[in-house]
């Protein structure tokens, strides 16, 4: 840190990004990226005709991108934020709607950018505890009479909670806003998209980063009503207008038009999710239930720092934190069928080396 830092960012801790590391070709299983290309009409999209035109700037207000994404969800174009990615949505959520009398909530463990956000703006921060197993609690958050950012799937747990618990919550905190993180929501889980027509104070949060392969493009964007986005917009505006590429947006209009490639992969990666789950118990591994592209895993043999490292070491990557909460697990992308034996067998080699029978 420099001498030149403002003092309101004393004790700031950034979020730290999964590694993506250049020294060698690694089986990469920590970002929770697609293990799949985009579909043939992204890659036609992305020609030398739209390359020409990036000398001139993209249109600040996605007309476009707004009207396809509104046509696919039902939806109206005012319902509508694009964002930079998810994260600049998070990050214009916490700046819009939190302050220092607005404080807000969110699990314990979850998106590590959460805690960041809130210190980033002086925002007063309560990190609600999951329950047993990594549950995370409704009842904890109803009538709290704070702003609310929970993910669901939550990350990195995999775990789920109801469109109808989810409605309790948003119901029971009618003046604080509201932003259900869906990033991994298309991996088998419920979208709770249809609430935003009966509440005002919910914005859902989505992206083309995981299941839409684009997590190089970087685009996310929001639903929720009409007044909510246009307060989005104005924080927007106020940062940085042209937010979104030309590129991007060509790319994400294509991807829309492909929806079924991106299910069929969608069903491999949950087929495979089963199948990397089935195989880990058998060597005795736990693994919470997951509707996410990734799955949350430990073993009782080997902790998870060791896992990590060891996996490191044979050339696969997975996620760990040191948290105490957390440091015996290990979060572990969803990949191809021939990503997943090859994560299986250095995990196999793992427990070998450690005298464990596998």
């Amino acid at each position: 840190m420099s001498k030149f830092l403002s003092s309101r960012f004393d004790g700031l801790e950034a979020y730290v990004p999964g590694e993506q590391p250049q020294d060698q070709q690694y089986v990469k299983l920590n970002t929770n990226e697609s293990p799949f290309p985009p579909s043939p009409a992204v890659l036609a999209a992305i020609n030398a005709d739209e390359v020409s035109r990036l000398n001139l700037y993209p249109d600040p207000e996605g007309k476009a991108l707004k009207r396809k994404l509104a046509d696919f969800y039902g939806v109206a174009p005012e319902n509508i934020y694009l964002a930079n990615g998810s994260d600049e949505l998070l990050n214009f959520f916490f700046m819009a709607f939190c302050d220092k009398d607005r404080p807000v909530a969110f699990p314990a463990v979850s998106y590590g950018f959460y805690p960041v956000y809130a210190s980033l703006y002086g925002v007063p921060a309560t990190a609600v505890p999951l329950r047993e197993g990594f549950r995370l609690e409704p009842k904890d958050y109803r009538g709290i009479g704070k702003n609310i950012v929970i993910a669901n799937p939550n990350a990195p747990t995999g775990r789920t909670i109801s469109v109808s618990e989810i409605e309790e919550i948003v119901r029971t905190n009618p003046n604080n806003a509201v932003l259900i993180d869906e990033a991994y929501i298309d991996f088998g889980g419920d979208s709770c998209l249809e609430l935003i027509h009966k509440y005002d104070n919910l914005v859902v949060g989505q992206t083309f980063s995981k299941f839409r392969s684009l997590a190089g493009g970087r685009l996310g964007y929001g639903i929720g009503s009409p007044g909510m986005i246009a307060d989005l917009e104005l924080m927007r505006y106020s940062t940085n207008s042209y937010n979104i590429s030309r590129l991007t947006m060509a790319a994400a209009i294509s991807t829309l038009d492909s929806h079924e490639y991106y299910a069929n992969n969608s069903r491999t990666v949950q087929a495979n999710r089963a199948y990397t789950v089935e195989e880990l118990g058998k060597l005795g591994f736990e693994t919470l239930p997951s509707k996410a592209n990734f799955i949350f895993t430990h073993c009782k043999a080997v902790d998870g720092g060791t896992v990590y490292r060891k996996l490191k070491e044979k050339g696969v990557l997975v996620r760990h934190w040191d948290k105490p909460e957390i440091a015996d697990w290990c979060r572990v992308t969803i990949g191809s069928r021939a990503q997943m034996d090859v994560f299986l067998d250095k995990v196999r080699e793992i427990l070998k080396e450690a005298g464990q029978d596998a």
